[in-house]
């Protein structure tokens, strides 16, 4: 008798090896669909920023995180010197630029 008790007890106990498994599953899904819509992203979007800093020369024209619009006319290794308006120059630093304008959009500066 003792042999049938001894053989179901090792069943159950194979049987709730896979059930754990199984439970983290959810989580390990929970983590692939954060990365790919949150992390990948913003990965991506932080690389086109830097790229965008490296290629920025004299001429382009810009505009700042805090809202300024104006022409690059000096370019240093971590500052730029923006001309806003006819003779008026703001030294700032790379980051701070958001994106590069097309040609033409600043008039007047």
């Amino acid at each position: 008798m003792d042999f049938f008790i001894n053989a179901a007890q090792a069943q159950a106990a194979g049987a709730s090896g896979g059930q754990g498994i199984i439970a983290f599953l959810p989580l390990v899904m929970i983590i692939v669909v954060f990365y790919l819509f949150l992390v990948r992203p913003q990965n991506k979007r932080a690389k086109e920023q830097r790229e965008m800093l490296t290629k920025i020369a004299a001429g382009d024209e810009v505009a700042t995180a805090g809202g300024l619009l104006g022409k690059v006319i000096e370019v240093g290794e971590q500052y730029l010197t923006v001309e806003i308006a006819n003779g008026v120059n703001v030294k700032l630093q790379k980051f701070q630029v958001s994106q590069l304008l097309p040609k033409g959009t600043v008039k007047g500066a």
